[in-house]
């Protein structure tokens, strides 16, 4: 009866360390998520994939096909004016991503000024082109963009290495108080004729798009659908956007990247 009583208690304090180790390895794991894990796989394809440039020049193709048909069947009474954003739509910020992934860090304002200073944010495919046919139709460009207005002049200046038009602070219209665009939109309207809209974020859009759910924000898009292709000109971005931060995530910043995690993977469709 010894015997047994001692085997018993060995096995059990044999469980209940192999139970201990199981829940060290779990919370373990659980601290060492990487911060930008989840997004090397969108990074790669954006820094890589000419399926992406690809993507963008077709876009500024659409774009300026949508522009030839608009000057052709309509007259305006004001100077016509194309609004667009400019990270990922007119300049390439993937490289500040990739310093996030080296760095295994969340964004951060410091680093992201740091990153502007640079002025090393490249072309997004087929931007320049566009524009530059823009001009010479007589069309202006309003850069509407929430990068802070406290960095108008390097975001100027690296609009002005590769040569965009309308790059100074009449056009560059940065945030200053408030991240809502519609502001700036409408202050471009009172002077212009918008025809057209470029963006990689729905807000760049229309104010309908702000601070929503992803089931909003899909059934928005489900309501202007004769926009998208016409008047809207949508340019891929699978790093960062309001479809995480306002969608995926709800709108909350506050999550540790253990709740991040598996807020992902429970709003993965499967079979």
């Amino acid at each position: 009866m010894k015997k047994i009583s001692f085997i018993t208690l060995c096995v059990f304090t044999l469980l209940i360390g192999c139970k201990s180790q199981i829940t060290k390895i779990k919370q373990e794991n659980i601290k060492t998520i990487p911060n930008k894990e989840h997004t090397i796989q969108a990074l790669l394809w954006q820094q890589n994939a000419a399926e992406y440039k690809a993507l963008t020049y077709q876009a500024y193709n659409l774009a300026q096909f949508q522009l030839d048909k608009i000057l052709a069947e309509n007259d305006f009474l004001k100077p016509l004016a194309i609004v667009t954003d400019i990270d990922e739509t007119v300049l390439d910020n993937s490289p500040y991503s990739g310093k996030q992934v080296e760095l295994d860090e969340n964004y951060s304002s410091s680093r992201w000024a740091e990153w502007v200073k640079k002025i090393k944010a490249k072309e997004i495919p087929g931007a320049l082109s566009f524009f530059n046919y823009a001009k010479s139709k007589g069309v202006e460009v309003f850069y509407i963009s929430n990068r802070s207005a406290t960095q108008t002049k390097e975001t100027i200046e690296n609009l002005k290495l590769y040569d965009f038009p309308f790059a100074d602070e009449t056009h560059v219209m940065l945030k200053t108080s408030s991240s809502e665009k519609e502001t700036r939109r409408n202050n471009v309207r009172k002077t212009h004729e918008i025809v057209l809209f470029l963006g990689d974020n729905l807000s760049d859009f229309s104010s309908v798009f702000e601070n929503h759910s992803t089931a909003q924000r899909n059934k928005s898009v489900d309501s202007l659908k004769a926009f998208f292709g016409k008047k809207y000109i949508v340019f891929p971005n699978p790093i960062y956007g309001d479809w995480e931060t306002k969608g995926i995530l709800e709108g909350k910043y506050n999550w540790t990247n253990s709740q991040k995690d598996s807020i992902r993977r429970k709003k993965i469709t499967s079979y």
